[in-house]
């Protein structure tokens, strides 16, 4: 097995290790929308080690939204309320998705939230 992929299986057992404990967090709903279709971890920050403020606790609609350049209006009203998570992967996960719309609410919102203000500056 080569370094990388080695790498990567332990990567991806650093997730699995910490998946009762996100589900458990998150009530086994979707940490955006509260949703519980096909609930699977998704990573903020993939490329730092797993951990409970990274992983987040995501929905099959919200993790297609995680990569849509100009996410669904609609779907972006069910996850404002992540905003206010004290979870980073949550909360700025969430803002992430939001700052691609041109939505007229979305700047107010992330402008009010409690997310860090070095990432508020990033996205606005």
């Amino acid at each position: 097995m080569a370094k990388g992929e080695k790498n990567h299986q332990d990567h991806l057992a650093s997730v699995q290790l910490l998946g009762k404990q996100i589900s458990k967090r998150a009530g086994f709903r979707c940490e955006w929308c509260e949703g519980d279709d096909e609930l699977r971890l998704w990573e903020y920050q993939p490329d730092q080690e797993p951990s409970l403020e990274s992983l987040a606790l995501l929905c099959r609609p919200c993790r297609d939204m995680t990569g849509a350049k100009n996410p669904d209006p609609h779907r972006l009203r069910n996850i404002r309320n992540a905003l206010w998570s004290d979870v980073p992967a949550v909360a700025e996960g969430a803002a992430v998705v939001l700052s691609r719309s041109k939505e007229p609410w979305v700047r107010e919102a992330i402008e009010e939230s409690f997310i860090d203000e070095g990432v508020k500056r990033k996205l606005l």
